[in-house]
């Protein structure tokens, strides 16, 4: 059962990167022959996709939809516009201001956020918005690390852990994620910057666009401050649905309440209807056959004897063990969702540092390094690159794996690489 399943993943996973048009229904296909062929259980699909995700980036596609048609990404793209003096700066300034969300908000919400204003400056440009939107996702998944709220799997790290907001700041009187990921960042705009230094077009001040309703920018940030909020609120007492579920939640109820505040100021049902029809379905459904497909390489035992490779490939010097969680996760969550591979690891991670008397903390960052920052790898990573790719091809841009692989793979292994050695010097 073991070999069909990884056979059925990597004929998956080569067809995700060869077919981008119809990865929804290769996903959604593969997590079918899954569930035929006994490597999953059928009672067990629903609990395999995470609905949590599902329902967080269905409501920020609806809220920032209305975001967009109430103009303010296109007087953000004015200011921009304003300040940098070509496009290779706006670019840049993009990815940092995208990473600065990221570091606060999942970063396939920082892409829905950000994402639109990079097409509307090249879109006042006449130019392609490829490589910008690109640089939005790789910089959401980096800065994704450096807070507990910044990133399914950081909420994972801090719940297996114990560790709270703070921890990621300072943690044990050591720096944390949150310093470790500065300096990837720190790196990789370097990356950037030279990846992108042919992109001179200069960028002329135009006349700033007025934004027409501000609600929808209050629901924005309304739904930034309520998910930071959530994430340092006390759990006891709480039911585990509204535990498990609150991020989703959130952002589905202000969603609804812009739904509301139109309805109430139009008196049409029109804008509600045209933000449905706007909502990227194909996403959603991609992500969610890609849950399915990962729970069934899960527990057909495709996972845990990966993990368990790590140990008996090491044995018990630990500088290997810990050279091989990061670069193996890197490997790994190219092409597998980094969530079920985290929630995974981190137990197998605290029992390696238990076998060998250390303090896990080394192995846990490396985890996050490696997972976190790997899925930027390839378009299919990261949810926030699928995300931004489903982004593009909405406007007309379809991206090949080599495309997005030519700018990504320099940003991860810059910033992978310093994250290694940095964690390695404070955490061995």
């Amino acid at each position: 059962m073991m070999i069909l399943a990884l056979i059925l993943f990597a004929v998956t996973y080569v067809a995700l990167l060869a077919l981008p048009k119809y990865r929804a229904y290769i996903a959604l296909g593969s997590a079918a022959i899954f569930v035929i062929a006994g490597i999953l259980p059928i009672g067990k699909v629903f609990g395999a996709v995470d609905w949590n995700v599902i329902m967080m980036i269905l409501g920020t596609m609806g809220v920032v939809s209305l975001f967009i048609d109430s103009k303010m990404p296109a007087l953000l793209a004015d200011l921009i516009i304003e300040k940098m003096p070509n496009v290779k700066w706006a670019i840049i300034a993009l990815a940092l201001f995208a990473g600065i969300i990221s570091a606060f908000v999942d970063n396939v919400a920082t892409v829905l956020m950000v994402a639109p204003v990079a097409v509307t400056i090249a879109k006042k440009l006449k130019i392609s918005p490829v490589n910008a939107i690109i640089a939005i996702a790789i910089s959401s998944n980096l800065q994704g690390a450096a807070t507990l709220v910044g990133d399914t799997t950081s909420i994972l790290l801090g719940g297996h852990a114990g560790m709270n907001f703070l921890d990621f700041f300072v943690y044990h009187g050591k720096p944390g994620m949150f310093w470790v990921v500065q300096v990837g960042a720190l790196v990789s705009m370097f990356v950037l910057l030279a990846l992108f230094r042919k992109e001179k077009e200069t960028l002329t001040a135009m006349e700033r666009q007025k934004v027409t309703d501000y609600v929808p920018t209050y629901l924005l940030v309304g739904t930034v401050l309520l998910l930071i909020i959530a994430s340092l609120l006390p759990k006891d007492g709480v039911h585990p649905f509204v535990v498990a579920h609150i991020n989703g939640l959130i952002c589905v109820t202000l969603m609804l309440v812009g739904f509301a505040y139109n309805i109430l100021k139009t008196r049409s049902l029109e804008t509600v209807k045209v933000t449905l029809m706007e909502i990227d379905y194909f996403t959603l459904l991609l992500l969610a056959g890609l849950f399915i497909v990962i729970a069934g390489i899960t527990e057909a035992g495709v996972v845990d004897a990966i993990s368990a490779a790590f140990v008996s490939v090491a044995g018990n010097n630990i500088f290997i063990i810990y050279t091989l969680i990061v670069w193996v996760s890197v490997l790994l969550s190219a092409f597998i969702d980094n969530i079920p591979y985290v929630a995974t690891m981190l137990p197998v991670v605290g029992g390696i540092a238990k076998q060998l008397g250390i303090d896990p903390t080394l192995l846990y960052f490396g985890l996050m390094v490696g997972a976190t920052l790997g899925g930027n790898l390839t378009p299919i990573g990261a949810s926030a690159n699928i995300a931004g790719l489903g982004i593009l091809r909405k406007e007309g841009h379809e991206v090949s794996a080599a495309k997005f692989m030519k700018i990504s793979v320099p940003f991860t292994l810059s910033a992978v690489t310093s994250g290694y050695l940095l964690i390695w010097l404070l955490w061995r």
